[in-house]
């Protein structure tokens, strides 16, 4: 029964995280990125806020479900995969608070200075190419997740 619940916690944790992702990195991304400097920083600003402290929650809410169905698992294969998808849970932490995060908090100044009609200085370094391959890396990690936790939940 406490495995069919972590199990539960960790694919609806693991696909509503890789959801959210893909649909950053399908949708909302390339929308803004078409968007001039000016309505791009206070946009990503606004966007941002509904996702915080929702994701990370949810992203440490599949950690420990991954961790302790690890810990329970019923065999060596389905204990590797586990720690495959732990491991891959850690990355996606680790690029949003060390890649992703920064950058959003880097234009979230501009975005401030934007609303408050200073604008986006001159010479301003566009973070958007390094924000999307920081994205992309983190949401490809969030499917594998994704994948490793339905074949566990299908196996157990």
């Amino acid at each position: 029964m406490l495995r069919d619940v972590l199990s539960l916690v960790a694919l609806l944790g693991s696909g509503i995280t890789a959801g959210v992702l893909v649909a950053v990195a399908v949708s909302v991304g390339p929308a803004l990125a078409t968007l001039p400097a000016q309505r791009y920083a206070p946009m990503h600003e606004l966007l941002g806020k509904g996702y915080h402290p929702t994701m990370p929650i949810l992203v440490t809410a599949t950690l420990l479900a991954d961790v302790a169905l690890a810990v329970l698992a019923p065999g060596a294969a389905t204990r590797v995969l586990l720690v495959l998808a732990t491991v891959l849970v850690v990355g996606v932490q680790a690029v949003s608070h060390l890649g992703n995060v920064p950058i959003n908090r880097q234009v979230a100044k501009v975005g401030s200075g934007s609303a408050a009609g200073v604008g986006v200085p001159a010479g301003w370094d566009d973070p958007r190419p390094q924000w999307r391959r920081w994205h992309l890396a983190r949401t490809a990690m969030a499917v594998a997740v994704l994948a490793i936790n339905a074949i566990v939940a299908v196996a157990l």
